[in-house]
């Protein structure tokens, strides 16, 4: 069978409703009817999202949802019922909109976006049996709810319907309080046969063990759920993911390039999409190698949705297990294996991002789809390589940036016009120029520019070589340069971390702190697990504003998480120094000095490039006053 030809089935359940009397309202007043169903189908999407389901399909007066819980799927229908009936109440008898529900528990088979099957002709078809305003439910989706809601049922009887081979047997959900707990009417006992009863207890018992596996796939959570009163930080509006580093199942540690790379690549493709909460990979990294309890995962970084996975490559051929997770209600909303060859894998990273995006019930517009895919490049080598560089340049040293730089160079011979190797060049540069590694520094700043601007001919829509450009003109001090740059990466930014935390860096030097102070506060929540500097530069933003103690509180957990850093020792010796409180502004002195013996005043000045040249003066007198050398 090709992928083409491959179709997924899952067990679901199915919410299928429509209007009694659609034809005639239409007729009588259409322009009042279709305004009403839009008015009424956005309550019923909203509640069905309330109850972790999703709207398949809406055409005409029908509406067709999917639920990972059949308990979930009744709840949502009694909820819809409940505030249409409310919004009836005032509707004259001959425009009221009385929407008729049925609810079945099956297989199904997916195709795309769209569901087909046995299981979702049964919820259309007992839907008809309802009546207006009101629910029937199948024989199995009784069998699962009866005795966990605070609902009464009555059986109705087997009823043949269109295409289905068998009779179906139907109940009516009562939903008046006075019902909870009653079941009117019996489905018929058959007379049992001399001889049967060994032969029903083997049935039995088999029927006992399917109905308990079929219970732990739809309705008893597949492991703890999250808690949101437990969450370290509130749920966004909207959905909300952490995607985990993908595990490396080929036995070759020399793979784990490849799966983190392109774990990461999903991480940007889906942050490309403005309508989803994204986690960052500097915080979704931390789990790489543990065992993954989603439920902590989820309370610890504040997100609804949990997407894991494994890589296994052998060859030319990769082996790709996915899971996507509900972290709120303790499913799996679908879990997949796919079987490529390696070439595939550009294909197959599409496929999971368009899944995603589907089970979150987000469309995407033509733009966003095209930003999500783009890849720059289907040379499987070249991509390869480059995530190789990467991984080496993360290392940040002297010796990291000449071998990433070697890396990036061969992606270039083997693709001279792959944009991300061409970004990853200027970052190596940068990086020299910053610290004077390698080569001179005017030489390595014109070599980043280059290579910056070379990424911009290819996709000059690249916010990442919009921002490298922002920080090079900042370090020559050329800030109208850097300003402009600054606001050419704004226009096409995802909602990144990395985004956030380099645009409140630059708007720190551009003397725009109380901007940067925001941009840093998100960057923190799309990435909970962040790096030690975030806290020295909020810490800047805090001084710069004069929130002086806010920025002592925050400077000293950059110190706690890294006492040896360069960067929060002499911001706390100056903002002592600004207070007067000088015995602590000599420790914070003392404290440079140690991790930095060759500090001087006016070196620092030199690294740090501020646009107002007073506050630079006025900086490196309070670092003279600290007892710091010129």
């Amino acid at each position: 069978m090709t992928d083409d030809q491959k179709v997924t089935r899952k067990l679901r359940a199915i919410l299928s409703a429509d209007v009694k009397g659609y034809s005639r309202l239409m007729s009588d007043d259409e322009s009042y009817t279709i305004r009403t169903l839009k008015e009424y189908r956005n309550i019923m999407t909203g509640i069905i999202g309330e109850y972790s389901g999703r709207v398949v399909d809406a055409p005409g007066d029908n509406l067709l949802a999917e639920f990972s819980s059949i308990v979930n799927a009744v709840q949502s229908a009694v909820e819809i019922q409940k505030i249409l009936k409310q919004k009836n109440t005032d509707i004259p008898n001959d425009k009221k909109l009385e929407f008729r529900i049925g609810v079945n528990i099956g297989d199904v088979v997916q195709d795309g976006g769209s569901l087909y099957g046995e299981g979702v002709n049964i919820a259309a078809r007992i839907e008809g049996l309802a009546d207006p305003g009101g629910i029937c439910i199948s024989r199995g989706a009784y069998d699962h709810v009866r005795n966990k809601l605070k609902l009464g049922y009555e059986y109705i009887g087997e009823h043949v319907v269109k295409n289905i081979k068998d009779p179906v047997r139907v109940y009516k959900v009562l939903t008046d309080t006075k019902d909870a707990g009653k079941v009117i009417g019996d489905e018929p006992k058959p007379l049992l046969k001399p001889g049967t009863r060994a032969t029903l207890i083997i049935a039995a018992v088999i029927l006992i063990l399917a109905g308990y596996q079929v219970f732990h796939i739809t309705i008893a959570p597949e492991f703890e759920p999250a808690s949101i009163e437990d969450m370290a930080f509130p749920l966004p509006e909207k959905p909300s993911i952490a995607v985990l580093p993908f595990n490396n199942m080929s036995g070759d540690a020399n793979q784990d390039y490849l799966c983190d790379g392109f774990t990461e690549d999903l991480i940007t493709s889906i942050a490309k999409i403005p309508r989803i909460f994204v986690i960052s990979r500097q915080s979704s990294f931390t789990y790489k190698g543990k065992p993954v309890n989603v439920k902590k995962v989820a309370e610890d970084l504040g997100v609804r949705y949990v997407l894991e996975g494994s890589i296994q490559k052998s060859g030319d051929q990769i082996r790709v297990n996915v899971q996507f997770i509900d972290a709120l209600t303790g499913y799996h909303l679908w879990s997949e294996r796919y079987d490529r060859k390696f070439e595939g894998i550009f294909k197959l990273k599409d496929e999971i991002i368009f899944k995603v995006a589907t089970e979150l019930a987000v469309e995407l517009t033509e733009g966003e789809r095209a930003r999500a895919l783009s890849r720059y490049t289907d040379n499987l080598e070249v991509w390869s390589t480059q995530l190789l560089a990467t991984e080496i340049f993360m290392r940040h040293t002297k010796e990291s940036m000449v071998r990433a730089r070697e890396l990036y160079r061969k992606a270039l011979y083997l693709d001279p016009d792959y944009l991300p190797a061409f970004y990853g060049l200027a970052w190596t540069y940068f990086m020299d120029a910053r610290h004077g590694w390698n080569n001179p520094r005017k030489k390595s700043f014109d070599q980043a520019v280059e290579s910056a601007n070379k990424a911009l001919a290819i996709d000059d829509t690249y916010w990442g070589a919009h921002s490298i450009l922002c920080l090079l003109y900042l370090l020559k001090r050329d800030f109208d340069k850097a300003e402009e740059y600054l606001q050419k990466a704004q226009i096409n930014a995802p909602s990144t971390t990395d985004f956030h935390s380099r645009r409140a860096v630059q708007l720190n030097y551009l003397g725009r702190s109380h901007e940067a102070i925001e941009h840093f506060k998100e960057a923190m929540r799309l990435s909970p697990v962040y790096p030690a500097w975030y806290y020295y530069h909020l810490g800047l933003a805090y001084h710069l504003t004069g929130q002086h103690e806010k920025a002592i509180e925050t400077l000293k957990k950059a110190v706690e998480r890294t006492p040896d850093s360069i960067y929060p020792h002499p911001r706390l010796a100056m903002i002592y120094s600004d207070l007067g409180r000088m015995q602590e502004a000599k420790k914070a002195a003392a404290e440079v000095l140690r991790v930095n013996p060759q500090f001087t005043v006016e070196g620092w000045a030199k690294a740090n490039p501020f646009k107002d040249p007073a506050i630079v003066e006025h900086r490196k007198e309070l670092l003279r006053k600290a007892g710091l050398p010129d």
